[in-house]
């Protein structure tokens, strides 16, 4: 990884507007797209508004480039390339940067990130590839980008979906707080035709988790024949399981008794043990 790769990231940025000399003008034919692009799909109705105001003001902010082996990839800037291309244009003003792989691949996530249009599944994606392409953990990644660590997690969390309901989060038909909810069912059968469910009765999110608190209760009392819990039993679990992003279980027992935090891998359980802020000495 580049060292001080962060800090450089703030200068790729900041430099563009800064530094008017090195923009040139580049032939569209000779640019590559971004082979690290985490947006998969591109809105065609803002590629040709964008187009349409580049007819007639041309484009405004340059795109920035690195050289490739035939030609130019682009860091920053697909969206312009797109319209220009629309615009019928055969140049694209651009800056032309020296960058590692690792510059590249930080700096084009974070820009994607920073517009905040991506779609829930696009944005867990780009997180999951930032930590594995740059070796970071949850707590590192926060960092990085600025939100705290639980919100990296519950992202991260969604690519435990089925593959069905991770395409009704990228196609919007489902939010990322009816993933999570979903993530809180019990038994994983239930999370796609609750999916479904919850696309048609277009349900809220404060609706689905209510479901899934009602549909665990069942399952508990027909697995285990357990008497009828608590209501502020079911109401710890239900904030428990929007916490750690997963199926969570209180068992009480006289004064005593335990709580179970599922997960599913030694990865989702780094994630839960990040949440509770336990760190292990390295040796």
């Amino acid at each position: 990884m580049a060292k001080g790769l962060g800090k450089g990231i703030n200068a790729l940025f900041n430099n563009v507007e800064g530094e008017e000399e090195s923009v040139q003008n580049i032939e569209l034919k000779l640019i590559e797209p971004n082979p690290f692009q985490p947006r998969k799909n591109f809105d065609k109705a803002a590629i040709n508004e964008l187009s349409d105001s580049i007819k007639i003001h041309g484009v405004l902010q340059p795109i920035i480039l690195r050289n490739a082996k035939k030609g130019y990839q682009i860091v920053v800037g697909e969206r312009r390339f797109r319209a220009s291309k629309e615009a019928g244009l055969k140049e694209i003003p651009a800056v032309v940067r020296d960058m590692t792989d690792a510059e590249m691949m930080e700096l084009s996530v974070i820009e994607n990130l920073q517009r905040e249009d991506l779609s829930p599944m696009e944005e867990a994606e780009s997180y999951q590839f930032l930590m594995s392409n740059l070796e970071l953990t949850q707590s590192k990644l926060a960092e990085r980008v600025g939100k705290s660590r639980p919100y990296i997690a519950n992202f991260v969390r969604l690519l435990t979906l089925p593959e069905v309901v991770q395409d009704y989060l990228r196609d919007g038909s489902l939010s990322a707080g009816h993933g999570r909810a979903l993530l809180g069912l019990k038994t994983k059968k239930n999370i796609v035709p609750l999916a479904e469910k919850s696309i048609k009765e277009a349900l809220t999110v404060r609706q689905l988790e209510k479901l899934v608190t009602d549909i665990n209760e069942n399952v508990s009392r027909e697995t285990v024949k357990a008497p009828r819990v608590p209501i502020f039993i079911r109401e710890t679990e239900s904030q428990l399981r929007n916490k750690f992003g997963t199926a969570v279980n209180i068992k009480r027992r006289d004064k005593k008794g335990k709580i179970e935090i599922e997960f599913l891998s030694d990865d989702d359980l780094d994630r839960i043990l990040e949440i509770l802020d336990v760190q292990f000495d390295e040796e």
